[in-house]
């Protein structure tokens, strides 16, 4: 049996929220928003975290996100890359354009942290029995910028511009063989009739205290890569393995010689790089040497020849480990277009700094490191330019060096955070769309 998690994590995450506490630089409408539309957000949040839906399978949400958006006066466009809502708020005033994005999606997680809104849900994802949970965070970033689409919608007489909310499903990656996420939206038109001039963002993060922002100009996040690597030996009786080709004893050596691409062929004193391997399948019985062994797994990289190097040694080292072995491989890496490497507009960041200190003050906005994990937000600020930021989400007298990571089965957001990333979210909003333009 897993020890009970204490009871001061549990209270804190499901606690009610205190009152903010507002800070000068915050702007008196968002303060009015924030607290109008503070209980509203943290129901719309539970409901998704217990209903969750894996990527390219959002029906649920998508239609509880269309439904609310109607129900503000809204049209949603709906079925954008499969599940998608877009929806746009005109101001009534001349100004920019601004895209908004959240992700819907969750993971085949099963959910162990004993929330009393926790999810049920259980699927077949690659063949194996799973539970399907919000353990990213996603639920927080929906729930977000509908409270932000609320907002936007009672004060738009005064708003000048005009706002993009994107919904966007996949973001954890399609299933294969399928298409999804911020890439698909895009190739089906998304900024084709609306070209906003900015694209924010934001996640929840477990690795920053709630009440803290951590953003940073330049690179964020890695780009990511999958690969998957089937080696083909020959079936044989365990009890003579000299009878075939073994193409796990392959698999193991490729296994431990894959981490030397990273240790020993990389310069990561220049820049990062993880090669992961996250799944190896093959065999059915105790005794018999199966034919083949499927491996899969993740590069993470922030500089592109770096990638392409890793990439190709490692094609170079299943293939001539194999080949030592008297066996094949079916190495597809890259097995699926990658997220690029997530970047903040330098000019866009600094602009914005001054609005995230406003919300939770100047010492709580901090620069983080390089973030190995990826995120396809990269897309839209590859297209405009992008801010994405980190909002913590670990609550006060937990450490988050030891609190369970964002993917984690036990994953507990402190629902504080919902309201500081829509003050954050709303008040970088209103200052964007209020800033002087160059004539």
């Amino acid at each position: 049996m897993r020890p009970a998690l204490p009871i001061a994590f549990f209270l804190a995450a499901i606690a009610t929220l205190a009152a903010p506490v507002v800070r000068a630089g915050v702007r008196p409408e968002v303060d009015a928003a924030a607290r109008a539309v503070n209980a509203q957000v943290v129901t719309w949040r539970r409901d998704f975290h217990q209903f969750p839906e894996l990527s390219n399978r959002e029906e649920r949400t998508s239609r509880k996100v269309a439904d609310a958006l109607r129900g503000m006066g809204l049209k949603p466009r709906t079925g954008m890359a499969r599940h998608g809502v877009v929806a746009i708020i005109e101001g009534g005033k001349p100004g920019p354009k601004l895209a908004l994005r959240a992700d819907m999606d969750a993971l085949p997680v099963t959910e162990r942290n004993g929330l009393p809104f926790t999810s049920k849900v259980t699927t077949q994802f690659n063949g194996q029995s799973t539970g399907v949970m919000h353990a990213c965070g996603h639920d927080a970033h929906t729930a977000i910028l509908l409270g932000i689409a609320q907002s936007l919608v009672k004060m738009r007489a005064q708003l000048p511009g005009r706002v993009m909310l994107v919904f966007q499903p996949s973001e954890e990656g399609a299933p294969t063989g399928e298409k999804g996420g911020a890439s698909l939206m895009l190739e089906e038109g998304l900024f084709r009739d609306f070209k906003p001039d900015a694209v924010f963002g934001l996640h929840v993060f477990s690795s920053v205290q709630t009440g803290r922002i951590a953003v940073r100009p330049g690179p964020l996040m890695a780009a990511s890569d999958r690969f998957a690597i089937t080696v083909h030996g020959r079936q044989t009786h365990g009890a003579r393995p000299w009878g075939g080709v073994d193409p796990i004893v392959t698999a193991a050596e490729i296994v431990t010689s894959a981490q030397n691409i990273v240790a020993r062929r990389t310069d990561i004193a220049k820049l990062p790089v993880v090669l992961s391997f996250g799944a190896i399948n093959g065999g059915i019985r105790y005794n018999i040497i199966p034919d083949d062994v499927k491996l899969i797994g993740t590069i993470r990289t922030f500089d592109d020849a770096m990638r392409d190097k890793v990439l190709a040694d490692l094609k170079n080292v299943a293939g001539h480990i194999a080949a030592a072995n008297g066996a094949t491989v079916d190495a597809q890496v890259p097995d699926a277009p990658g997220n690029p490497v997530t970047t903040n507009d330098p000019a866009l960041t600094a602009r914005m700094l001054p609005s995230l200190r406003a919300v939770v003050g100047e010492a709580n906005v901090i620069e983080p490191p390089l973030q190995m994990g990826a995120e396809d937000f990269s897309f839209y600020a590859r297209q405009v330019p992008g801010l994405f930021f980190f909002v913590g989400a670990t609550a006060p007298g937990i450490d988050p060096a030891t609190a369970p990571s964002n993917h984690s089965p036990e994953f507990m957001l402190d629902e504080t955070s919902l309201d500081i990333g829509l003050r954050a979210m709303l008040q970088a909003t209103l200052d964007y769309l209020d800033m002087p333009r160059p004539s």
